[in-house]
């Protein structure tokens, strides 16, 4: 094989090399989390509140845990928060590092859940309705979503998630947690699905990760209860 050939043939491997490469770095990404044998890697994150409303005579009651779901709906294990909102505010999510994607890609995110809720629709509660001033919200940022301190001595999010019904450049509005059932008392569990009505731009960051951000934004001054039964994520590579 003379020179020019082998220079040839070892050009094309590269290129063709390069060729796999790329199409490998545009995959779409699908991930669903059922919740069925553990919190599946996410982790609790509350804020929007006070510092001092841990150690006040009430409590906030922030709760987190794996636990079945409730009897009127199906059979099956989900994330379970629940929380008491004084401060008319209260974010409670969960949060999840997603790994090998491409680094410093931008993609289109959608995620869809679906959660066993008791909040009835169309009743009246303390400082809004019980359903419908409640915001499910999801997004994605490349660092750790965590909280920090202000300077009133508050706890607020990292990530830009907006204020309860409107989204931030960080995160998107799914809908609100109204289960559709007009009982306002003792309103049992129904399960619901939520969904963003159009994708968010995200960015990875340099090692081809993101971390995940899904939680409720509340106006509703009472006790909130959900059970995450199944995330579902999806992440499309946007062409430039």
């Amino acid at each position: 094989m003379n020179a020019r050939l082998m220079l040839f043939l070892v050009g094309l491997s590269l290129l063709l090399g390069a060729c796999d490469l790329q199409g490998e770095s545009q995959r779409s990404v699908e991930q669903t989390y059922t919740f069925d044998s553990g919190a599946e890697e996410w982790g609790p994150i509350f804020a929007d509140y006070s510092t001092d409303a841990d150690t006040s005579a009430d409590g906030m009651a922030l709760t987190v845990a794996h636990r079945p779901l409730p009897e009127a709906v199906p059979d099956g294990h989900g994330l379970f928060l629940s929380g008491r909102n004084h401060s008319d505010d209260l974010f409670m999510g969960l949060r999840r590092r997603i790994t090998g994607l491409s680094p410093n890609t931008t993609y289109a995110l959608t995620i869809e859940a679906t959660l066993a809720s008791a909040a009835p629709s169309d009743c009246a509660g303390i400082g809004g309705p019980p359903g419908e001033s409640v915001w499910l919200k999801g997004g994605a940022a490349p660092e750790k979503p965590t909280r920090t301190v202000d300077a009133t001595d508050w706890y607020r999010l990292t990530v830009d998630k907006g204020g309860q019904s409107q989204g931030g450049s960080q995160v998107r509005v799914l809908g609100v947690i109204a289960n559709g059932i007009e009982e306002c008392h003792d309103t049992p569990f129904r399960l619901i699905d939520r969904s963003m009505d159009e994708s968010l731009a995200v960015t990875t960051n340099a090692d081809g990760s993101l971390w995940l951000l899904v939680g409720t934004d509340s106006g509703f001054e009472g006790t909130t209860r959900l059970y995450y039964d199944s995330i579902h994520v999806a992440l499309e590579p946007r062409s430039e």
